[in-house]
C-alpha cells in the first residue's frame, strides 16, 4: 500500500494563489481567442457588406447580370472585392454564374 502525501491544514494560501493563476490564465487565454474570432467575424461581415453593395452597383451601371445567390455571395462573402472583380471577369468572358 502507497501512503499518499497529504497537504497540512494551514498551507491553503499556496493552493489559492496557484487557483488564482490558473484562472487568470485561463480567462486571458479565452480573451484571446475571443477577440481573434469577433476580429474574424467582423472581416467577413464587412466583406460580404462591401462585395454585396459593389454587385449592386455594378449590376446597377454596368448591367452585368451577376446573380445574386449562394454560389455568389459565399466567394464574395470570404474574399470579398477580389471575389467581385473575379466574378466580373467571369461574367465578361460568358461564363454563365
Amino acid at each position: 500500500m502507497v501512503a499518499i502525501p497529504s497537504l497540512p491544514v494551514g498551507s491553503t494560501f499556496l493552493g489559492e494563489i496557484i487557483l488564482i493563476a490558473l484562472i487568470a490564465i485561463v480567462l486571458f487565454i479565452i480573451f484571446k481567442l475571443g477577440k481573434a474570432i469577433l476580429k474574424l467575424l467582423f472581416g467577413i461581415i464587412a466583406n460580404s457588406i462591401l462585395g454585396l453593395i459593389a454587385i449592386f452597383v455594378l449590376n446597377y451601371f454596368l448591367n452585368l447580370g451577376i446573380p445574386i445567390e449562394l454560389a455568389t455571395m459565399v466567394p464574395t462573402a470570404i474574399f470579398g472585392l477580389p471575389a467581385v472583380g473575379t466574378l466580373v471577369i467571369l461574367r465578361f468572358f460568358g461564363v454563365p454564374l
